[in-house]
Formats: structure tokens, C-alpha cells, sequence
């Protein structure tokens, strides 16, 4: 039987085991970062047309994020809790739930892209008929392997929240690995293989994360792990779905209103142009360099937090946000210099048109300001729900992310402002949200309001 790499995050050093499970999630982060960045440089010398139709079509793949959440989110706060209360059987129960709920409404999201997707593409008002052709193009395909993709972030999730953040970090850098050989290979057509352009990105996609599934499947196999052991073709607990739903709903709620708020404002900067929606699209992925990072951290911490919050250990979460919240604004400090100073090469990379290095690198220096905040948004929010209060952030980020329509739309009609506008309305909310949010958690642990009674 393969060893078990988890980590018991209710004793020993909290910043040694902070970082042992960090580090993994981290890696991860920066392959998937290096993956996205390589997939833009490649689709990018397909031109503006190629770049906003990936863009506008990884809209719906994040509006996935959201259905994956809903099982996800309370999974991981779950599992977390009863392997911390020591409970085997609830540990397997939540496990089995998880993924039966994850594939039921992955299985449902795809069959809504292929019934809607000209009503979901005709939102955007693109204009261009070969930008639409390429988005249509993209997401049908991209929707054949949405099972896949749903279910790897849940396997990640669970067993991360058992202490073991080694073998996800292992299985997606295999298929990050296989996607950025094979968009090499199928956009610009080597050797044997065509040239598929936006179709060869989408189908490099699918197979790595049917290969990631694989693995996962594989890695439990072999492990014999009891836990997975389970029918899966049984009925839902319905108790179990309540549950695991009632702590998912709020952070899936604001995955997808967050994705809606982004499609709304990619909305209100496709009248600037396919450079402005390229520019976009190139931006938040350089950009991700923090907020995928926090998001390891995020993802940590809360493993850490639901572990001794069913133990009731609570000196042991304060002393782990401290720790965790210091590494992320390091980060975060780093990501503003890195934005800032080196913003046109940062573009030049992905776009070499004058106009979009011109106008990415206003993106950078308005986007890079809010890089710590950002940090200290998405860390506080992971700690929230370690204990089960994924209603706090959610309310917060849904609040202020939605405050940027409006926001967007005033700034955007000012003429001194145009599209700059909408990026400033981006990163203020941000400021604000990470302002906001860690206030919260100030006074939530002031006051002593996380004890089990």
C-alpha cells in the first residue's frame, strides 16, 4: 500500500505544517499560472480574434468553478472537521456525497451549454462572426470533459483537507504538463498534427483532465484507501446533501455571481474593441500570480482551520491565520512590484499590437495596487470557511464585486477615464473587499463568536 503523506494539523508546529501543505497547493497554483500564461503566448499569435474568443469562452468554464464549488467548499469544510473530530464514518459519508452531487450537477451544466450556447455567446454582443465561431467552437468542446473537470478540484479538495496536499499537487502537475505539450503541439500544428488553432487549445484541455481523473482514480486504487471504498451508484443522502449544500451555497452564489459580474463587465468592454477584451483576458491571467497563490493559501487554511476547529483547538487557528496571513502579503507585496515594473514587457510577451501593450500596461499599474488586499480578501476568506462560516466572505465578495458594474459604468463614461474605468473599479472593489473582510474576522475573534458551544 502507497503511503499516506497527510499531515495531522491539530498538533506540532502550526507554521511547519502550514507550510508543508501550502507549499503542494502553491505549486500547483504556479503550474496552473505557467500553464494559463503559456496558453495565452500560444493562442496570442493567433491574433486579438483568437484571444478574446478563449476569453469569452473561459467565462463559462469559470461559471463551472461555481457549480464545482457547491460541492466542494462544503466537502472540504466537512471532511476537515470529522477526520479533526476523529468521526471515520461521517468522513466517508461527506466523501461520497461529494462526489455524487458533483458529477449530478456537472452532468446538468453541460447539458445546459449544449442547449443554450448560442444564447449564452449571443450575451456577449461580440460582433465579429469569426470571434463568435471560435467561442462556439471552444466551449463545445471545452463541455465534453466538464465531468473531468469537476471532479479533480473535489478529489484535490478532499484530500488536501485530510493533510495530504502532495498527491493533488503530483496529479495536476501530470496533466498541466500534458496541456501544455499538447497546445503546442495541436494550436500551431507539429509535426503530423494540423494546425487546429482555438479547437487544438480546447481539446488539449479535455485530455488532460480526463488523464487527471485517471490518475486520481489510480492513486486511490492502489492505496486501498477505505474512505473512497464506497457505492457511488447509491441513493443521496439527503441529509448529507443539506448539509454539505448549505455551507457550498453561499461561496458557489458568489463563484457565479462573480463570474456573471465579469461577463457583464467584459460586456461593457467589448464596445472598446477586440484589443480591450484581449488585453483583458491577458492581464488576469499575469495577474494571477497572487490571487492563485493566496488561493493555496486559502485552500491550506482552511484545511488547517476545519481540522482543529472539530478539535476545538482555537488558539491553534489564531496563531495559524497570523502565519498564513504574513506569507500572503509578502506575496502580495511582490505582486504589486512585479505588475508595476514590469508591466511592458509583461504584455509585450503575450501581444506584440503597440495599442495593447499601450493599454495592458494602464491594466497593470491600476490592477497591481490591489494586489495585497486582494491576498488579504482571499486568505481571511479561507480561514472563515474552516469553521463553517462561508456566509461571512461570500456576503462581503458578493456585495463589493458587484459593486463594479455600476462603478465600472460611471468611471468607463468619463472621457479623461474610457476603458480605464472599468480597471479601476476592479481593483478598488478589491481594496475595499480585503479592507472589509479582515475587519470582520478581527471582530469575529475578538469576540469569541467561532466557539462550539
Amino acid at each position: 500500500m502507497e503511503k499516506q503523506k497527510s499531515i495531522n494539523l491539530t498538533e506540532g508546529p502550526i507554521a511547519s505544517s502550514l507550510i508543508k501543505l501550502s507549499l503542494p497547493i502553491m505549486g500547483t497554483s504556479f503550474i496552473q499560472m505557467a500553464y494559463n500564461l503559456t496558453d495565452m503566448i500560444f493562442i496570442g499569435k493567433k491574433g486579438s480574434d483568437a484571444v478574446a474568443a478563449v476569453g469569452t469562452a473561459g467565462f463559462f468554464t469559470w461559471f463551472a468553478v461555481a457549480v464545482i464549488l457547491l460541492s466542494k467548499a462544503g466537502a472540504q469544510i466537512k471532511v476537515a472537521q470529522s477526520i479533526g473530530m476523529k468521526n471515520e464514518e461521517e468522513t466517508k459519508n461527506y466523501i461520497k456525497t461529494s462526489i455524487q452531487l458533483n458529477v449530478i450537477l456537472a452532468l446538468a451544466y453541460i447539458g445546459a451549454i449544449w442547449l443554450f450556447h448560442n444564447q449564452m455567446i449571443g450575451f456577449f454582443r461580440l460582433g465579429s462572426e469569426v470571434v463568435i465561431d471560435y467561442t462556439k467552437q471552444y466551449l463545445l468542446i471545452v463541455s465534453t470533459g466538464l465531468v473531468c473537470f469537476c471532479i479533480n478540484p473535489l478529489l484535490t479538495a478532499i484530500l488536501t483537507a485530510s493533510g495530504d496536499s502532495h498527491t493533488p499537487f503530483k496529479i495536476n502537475s501530470i496533466a498541466l504538463g500534458i496541456n501544455i505539450v499538447l497546445d503546442y503541439v495541436l494550436i500551431s500544428g507539429v509535426g503530423p498534427f494540423p494546425e487546429l488553432s482555438v479547437a487544438g487549445a480546447a481539446i488539449a484541455t479535455v485530455t488532460a483532465q480526463v488523464v487527471g481523473t485517471l490518475c486520481f482514480i489510480g492513486v486511490i486504487i492502489k492505496r486501498k484507501d477505505k474512505r473512497f471504498k464506497q457505492n457511488y451508484l447509491s441513493k443521496l443522502d439527503f441529509e448529507h446533501v443539506k448539509t454539505i449544500t448549505k455551507l457550498g451555497a453561499p461561496v458557489a452564489l458568489q463563484e457565479g455571481l462573480f463570474s456573471i459580474f465579469s461577463m457583464t463587465l467584459a460586456r461593457l468592454i467589448a464596445p472598446f474593441g477586440p484589443v480591450a477584451i484581449a488585453v483583458q483576458k491577458v492581464g488576469s491571467q499575469i495577474e494571477s500570480i497572487s490571487w492563485m497563490t493566496a488561493e493555496g493559501f486559502s485552500a491550506s487554511l482552511s484545511a488547517y482551520v476545519g481540522q482543529n476547529y472539530g478539535a476545538r483547538k482555537y488558539d491553534r487557528i489564531k496563531k495559524g491565520y497570523k502565519i498564513t496571513m504574513t506569507l500572503a502579503c509578502s506575496i502580495g507585496i511582490f505582486a504589486t512590484l512585479f505588475l508595476i515594473l514590469g508591466r511592458d514587457f509583461l504584455i509585450s510577451i503575450f501581444i506584440n499590437e503597440p495599442q495593447a501593450i499601450a493599454m495592458g500596461s494602464d491594466y497593470l499599474i491600476i490592477l497591481g495596487l490591489s494586489q495585497i488586499f486582494m491576498c488579504m480578501e482571499i486568505t481571511t476568506a479561507g480561514a472563515f470557511n474552516g469553521m463553517g462560516r462561508t456566509e461571512i466572505p461570500s456576503f462581503v465578495g458578493i456585495t463589493l464585486t458587484g459593486a463594479r458594474i455600476p462603478m465600472a459604468m460611471a468611471l468607463a463614461s468619463i472621457p479623461l477615464l474610457g476603458i480605464n474605468g472599468v480597471w479601476w473599479s476592479i481593483s478598488i472593489s478589491s481594496i475595499l473587499k480585503g479592507i472589509v473582510l479582515c475587519s470582520i474576522f478581527y471582530i469575529f475573534i475578538k469576540k469569541k463568536k467561532y466557539v462550539i458551544n
